[in-house]
């Protein structure tokens, strides 16, 4: 399946911006975090389509993922 994965903030830092990647059915957002090591405790906000979820959600084919960074400041 074709999953498009976009980046923001610090997470592309050395990585990409949006791009469209191959996985087998039914691999979880949790999968591609892993695969692009990406720090877990970096993760801020998970989009799948626009829509919140969370890191043991399966993605299906032609699915958004968007990976934002956890944001500080006051």
């Amino acid at each position: 399946m074709r999953i498009r994965i976009k980046l923001y903030g610090v997470l592309r830092r050395d990585r990409f911006k949006d791009e469209v990647c191959e996985y087998p059915d039914g691999t979880g957002i949790a999968v591609i975090v892993d695969h692009f090591q990406f720090p877990r405790h970096l993760l801020g906000i998970i989009l799948v389509n626009g829509q919140h979820a969370d890191i043991e959600t399966a993605l299906d084919d032609g699915d958004t993922l968007s990976l934002l960074p956890v944001i500080d400041g006051g």
